[in-house]
């Protein structure tokens, strides 16, 4: 199973959207607090539709925490605009997780610095950035394709 990680996300219908993609993927949602909305929030479940209840998600107080109960072997990728390593050049693993930060100003600069070699990228047009569901649904679909996920269904 994927793992997707929301660091401190802001904004509802990007999560209610990315818990639809988790939903539909068998992908674990994992949020990371503090949330800039309650989870209770009209607005994400009018973008997860009544499915919310049925997807798979845990919250967390630290990004650590997630870490220190992931599997041993367990590898966690940060996206961010600010790496070389495009998405598509990983090589994902059942398991892996991953990380993206809030919609407004990404992920630490410290996490990112002590993470370098797993940081990756999705290519765009320099001065404008995707919206984070977009994000995490072009990063999932990618592990989930080197996966084969699509003949698994």
């Amino acid at each position: 199973m994927m793992n997707i990680v929301l660091v401190e996300p802001e904004i509802p219908p990007n999560t209610g959207n990315i818990g639809r993609l988790c939903l539909a993927t068998g992908t674990r949602l994992h949020l990371v607090e503090p949330l800039g909305f309650s989870i209770d929030d009209k607005t994400l479940k009018r973008a997860g539709l009544d499915y919310w209840k049925d997807v798979d998600c845990h919250r967390w107080p630290s990004l650590e925490a997630v870490q220190a109960a992931a599997d041993a072997a367990a590898r966690f990728y940060y996206f961010t605009t600010k790496s070389r390593r495009r998405y598509w050049d990983a090589s994902f693993r059942d398991g892996d997780y991953l990380v993206f930060g809030r919609e407004t100003k990404g992920l630490p600069e410290t996490l990112l610095a002590a993470n370098a070699a797993t940081c990756l990228t999705i290519p765009q047009t320099a001065g404008r950035s995707l919206n984070l569901a977009t994000s995490a649904g072009i990063a999932l679909y990618e592990a989930l394709r080197q996966l084969d996920f699509g003949r698994k269904v």
